[in-house]
């Protein structure tokens, strides 16, 4: 049985996680706060009257004080510190983003640079495990892949950031799910830095949840999909569980951000102009709101992580490249539904 001093050891960071998160996003969102950054409505907005945009601040806090807490209760996992350094660079220029304004170009270099150095710790995919099958990864295709895994999820994450309560609470969801994965493969440690990131999500969805007072900005969500990326790709590392769980977990955000991209360029719009295109802004628009919204991609996600959980339990079987199949299905049935309802709405205006 697990001693007091034990049990404390893993409760201490969870709690400083949600506190520091809770308190700084308290004091944030209050008019009294020294820093004042708002988010003032643009065409890609859903919302109608300027809001601050520096709860990540408060999220990042409360995760660092969590990491803290892990390291010195040497709890921390052993590879994990230098891929950490890359969040820290990719926090700084967005934070200067959200201040500023700053360039694509330096923008996706210092991303780049954060990637880069991620990899030099040596998470690169080497394969690609899938249930029963396996593909070794020809050459330096395992490294560019990676690469753009980790680009990609730092920016979807920021570009899914567009309602309230959306991006907090999917990461309240999803590194959860991480942790738990992570815990039931024997890394305390490791499970614990995934639900003190889970936590400090929490801990600033209090106050971002329909409607919301306060927005976590691109230092929040950029950090956040940076993170849930370099925690994925550790995980396949370190053989915790397969690259496929931790993105079915996050495929909400993933499939949402990646085919309104390709319809995007599809239909030759210009990638970085501002829109509402996204399957949730979609039905934001459609009159859904944004609490109806965001409760079902809750569901959704809570939908992926339960059946990554089932697969993983059924190990290198077929019921998981079935069990992907199936969820492939299930977007493009649900994409072809929000669909049918803009035409119908459309159909009902003439």
């Amino acid at each position: 049985m697990p001693s007091l001093v034990s049990i404390a050891s893993f409760i201490l960071p969870l709690l400083a996680a949600l506190g520091f998160s809770w308190g700084l996003t308290a004091y944030l969102s209050g008019t009294r706060a020294k820093l004042r950054i708002l988010d003032h409505p643009n065409e890609r907005s859903l919302h109608q009257a300027p809001v601050p945009r520096t709860g990540g601040l408060a999220i990042l806090a409360g995760l660092a004080a969590a990491l803290l807490l892990i390291s010195g209760l040497n709890h921390f996992p052993h590879g994990l510190v230098w891929p950490l350094t890359g969040a820290v660079l990719v926090a700084l220029i967005s934070f200067c983003d959200d201040r500023a304004g700053v360039g694509v170009i330096p923008r996706f270099a210092m991303h780049g640079l954060a990637a880069i150095i991620a990899l030099s710790a040596g998470l690169g995919l080497g394969s690609l495990e899938v249930g029963v099958w396996t593909w070794q990864w020809p050459g330096v295709l395992g490294l560019i892949i990676s690469l753009l895994f980790l680009i990609w999820m730092t920016n979807l994450y920021n570009f899914m950031d567009g309602m309230d309560g959306f991006a907090g609470g999917m990461g309240l969801i999803g590194f959860c799910f991480l942790g738990l994965f992570g815990w039931l493969s024997g890394n305390a440690g490791y499970g614990l830095v995934c639900f003190s990131a889970a936590l400090a999500c929490a801990g600033f969805l209090v106050f971002n949840f329909p409607p919301a007072r306060i927005f976590m900005g691109d230092t929040g969500a950029s950090t956040l999909g940076f993170l849930a990326a370099i925690l994925i790709l550790f995980a396949d590392l370190q053989e915790l569980f397969p690259f496929w769980a931790g993105v079915l977990v996050f495929s909400p955000f993933i499939v949402d951000a990646t085919v309104t991209l390709l319809r995007r360029l599809v239909a030759g719009e210009r990638l970085w102009q501002a829109h509402r295109n996204h399957y949730y802004q979609r039905l934001v628009q459609l009159g859904w709101g944004h609490k109806k919204t965001v409760l079902a991609e809750y569901a959704v996600m809570l939908a992926t992580g339960t059946s990554a959980l089932i697969l993983l339990r059924a190990g290198k079987t077929l019921f998981v490249p079935c069990g992907l199949f199936m969820w492939a299905a299930v977007y493009a049935a649900l994409g072809a539904a929000i669909r049918r309802l803009e035409l119908r709405r459309n159909a009902g205006k003439h």
